[in-house]
């Protein structure tokens, strides 16, 4: 086994590099053919390209196989498009989420070319937006094989430690109906919008509940994220909606997590007057799974006590497929998608020195 001297300073300006590409989702071609050329570099690996997914992997015969799966693209950028590094610290769009992740994997890659487990690694496409154009949909449609394996590790921002499995999420539409009026005389209609007020004030006044699964935490949340109706100046108007997005933790599913919000309307809202509460979307959590040989060495490694995933991420499609995975990475996952995103070196060198501390056990 050859394993390279860890080069901090290669791992924050690679960061930099990666940031320096441009990769808004749906437009990953260039970083797909930086990431494919690196790894086509590395002759432990067979590669693949699957549209601009990237796709590498081990093949020794290890009892055991470890995914790395990255997300290549960002959000559409805040005035953060070009990286700057400053002193330990880079600067910039997907500096945290994810291009820090992709540049620790990377370097685990090229720095353990004959690992204790076989290793797959996928770099996909379009994680930022809707799920239906996720790159592993693509891979999970066209080559399923490669997303096989004992245990898998997505390297969303974490500090560089564990957080484990992942909340669920769903939207709701809630529709108010009225009647309408002149504003001159709005007694003689029912002003929808107005009707929203108490909606507005259920939602603001839901009591979260917390559960502790396998020692970590979960918090959810129930938001009110848009609102619509009107019909104009001088209209009392006669619907009126709200969307509503709620987290759940992943020890229930999303139907019981619908019914639970349904119930929660049910005091404000009135089937007889036309309003309804709509399932618009949802996506199941994931359990923290944990107890997996790999990725309890994972915690181990980290030397930290593990957290739990308060948002979705895709450790729910590995889980959903029966692989139990975790979320594991550098950079402050509060900073994502912020125009202040950034990742320390200190960070990345952490995490990468884990990965490869990992694949070298």
């Amino acid at each position: 086994m050859t394993v390279l001297p860890a080069r901090e300073l290669d791992l924050l300006e690679r960061t930099a590099q990666l940031v320096d590409i441009a990769s808004v989702s749906g437009s990953e071609t260039e970083i797909a053919d930086f990431v494919e050329s690196t790894l086509r570099q590395l002759a432990h690996l067979e590669v693949r390209r699957l549209g601009d997914n990237v796709l590498a992997r081990t093949s020794s015969g290890r009892p055991l196989r470890l995914v790395l799966a990255g997300h290549l693209d960002t959000v559409p950028p805040n005035g953060n498009e070009k990286s700057r590094i400053a002193g330990d610290v880079c600067w910039g769009l997907g500096a945290a989420d994810m291009k820090g992740g992709l540049a620790a994997m990377l370097h685990a890659l090229e720095t353990v070319d004959d690992p204790s487990v076989d290793v797959t690694f996928i770099a996909y496409v379009c994680e930022e937006i809707d799920q239906r154009f996720s790159g592993l949909r693509q891979v999970e449609a066209e080559a399923p094989e490669w997303l096989e394996g004992d245990a898998a590790i997505l390297g969303e921002p974490t500090n560089s430690l564990v957080e484990a499995g992942c909340q669920g999420v769903l939207r709701v539409k809630v529709t108010m109906c009225g009647e309408r009026a002149h504003t001159a005389r709005p007694w003689m209609g029912v002003n929808a919008i107005h009707r929203l007020a108490p909606v507005l004030s259920t939602v603001e006044g839901f009591a979260p509940r917390q559960p502790v699964i396998d020692g970590c935490a979960y918090r959810e949340a129930l938001q009110v994220v848009s609102v619509e109706g009107g019909v104009a100046a001088n209209v009392v108007p006669d619907r009126a909606s709200l969307s509503v997005n709620h987290r759940f933790a992943p020890d229930v599913d999303s139907a019981r997590a619908f019914l639970r919000v349904r119930d929660l309307l049910a005091s404000v809202t009135d089937e007889e007057l036309g309003d309804s509460v709509m399932l618009e979307e949802s996506a199941e959590g994931a359990a923290p799974m944990l107890t997996h040989p790999l990725l309890a060495r994972l915690v181990t490694a980290t030397g930290q006590a593990p957290k739990a995933k308060l948002g979705w991420t895709d450790v729910a499609f590995f889980a959903a497929r029966g692989v139990p995975a975790c979320n594991f990475g550098p950079g402050d996952p509060t900073l994502a998608h912020s125009a202040g995103e950034r990742v320390e070196r200190a960070d990345l060198a952490r995490a990468a020195d884990v990965l490869v501390a990992l694949l070298r056990d």
